[in-house]
């Protein structure tokens, strides 16, 4: 009797090639990554709502930007009705399924995508 694997929640880079096992890939990112092709990025959903708001990117990326302080801000940005709904619709996928979060972000482990991945997974 084989093991039940639990689905993964993985954060890659948009501008990466897709790989067979990323399961449903969602893109995590406000704008359109730059310079990339719809086709070539295989993209299967992209719910803006669990975007961070243009203010607080705009912040995060500024003088003042912090990154404890961007999770704490984005994170009550994800308490809002419709990126609670979005979040939540992506918990139930990522229950059933593999789920890739992509974005454009040079370093993903300190960007929006790192936080949704742990809302998923806690």
């Amino acid at each position: 009797m084989a093991a039940a694997r639990t689905p993964a929640v993985r954060v890659r880079r948009v501008y990466e090639e897709p790989s067979p096992d990323d399961g449903v890939r969602v893109l995590v990112d406000r704008l359109w990554p730059r310079g990339l092709k719809k086709t070539d990025a295989r993209v299967d959903e992209w719910p803006k709502a669990l975007t961070p708001s243009t203010e607080l990117r705009r912040w995060y990326h500024g003088p003042e930007g912090e990154y404890e302080e961007f999770c704490r801000r984005y994170e009550a940005e994800l308490d809002a009705p419709e990126a609670a709904a979005a979040l939540d619709r992506l918990r139930d996928l990522a229950a059933r399924e593999t789920v890739t979060l992509l974005t454009a972000a040079k370093d993903p482990s300190v960007s929006h995508a790192s936080v949704l991945r742990r809302e998923l997974a806690g």
